[in-house]
């Protein structure tokens, strides 16, 4: 029996058949080919559109910053300008205190000294009418009494370093 692959006639068949299956071959391969660059097109647009997306959001979000950075830059300076005021506030009320706190000493001394020189008056409330005679040249003057009832005044200009 003759075999069939030694026979010139199925040699040439096979060949063509091969030649076929090259060409299904190469046909696959463009095939495939094609799908992954396709498929590759669309993740890098898929891609570019993530990359989009999160640029807009950090854009967004720097909008917002600022904003709030403004409205802290804002209240930082009204709190600025009130903490301002109230220290010159403060600065007059120390210099009223300290105007008053020498007052004060100067009548304690004016009430020792009364006290001291033995004599009741009616100018610190005893029932003695007027005064004795170191005390009568300060009681008649009327300038000694200029001020007493007068408000204390301090401004910012008298208070500056």
């Amino acid at each position: 029996m003759a075999s069939s692959s030694g026979s010139p006639s199925s040699g040439s068949a096979s060949l063509v058949q091969n030649s076929g299956s090259e060409e299904n071959l190469q046909l696959l391969m463009d095939q495939r080919k094609r799908k992954r660059m396709v498929s590759n097109r669309e993740s890098a647009r898929r891609s570019r559109m993530r990359k989009q997306r999160h640029l807009d959001d950090l854009t967004a979000q720097v909008a917002e910053l600022r904003k709030e950075n403004n409205r802290i830059i804002t209240s930082v300076s009204v709190t600025t300008q009130q903490f301002l005021s109230v220290e010159g506030e403060n600065s007059i009320l120390r210099a009223q205190v300290a105007e008053l706190s020498h007052r004060l000493q100067s009548l304690n001394e004016i009430a020792s000294f009364v006290n001291l020189s033995g004599g009741g008056n009616g100018f610190l409330g005893t029932e003695e009418p007027y005064c004795t005679e170191s005390f009568d040249g300060f009681q008649n003057n009327s300038w000694n009494y200029v001020g007493f009832n007068q408000p204390i005044v301090a401004s910012a200009e008298m208070l500056q370093y």
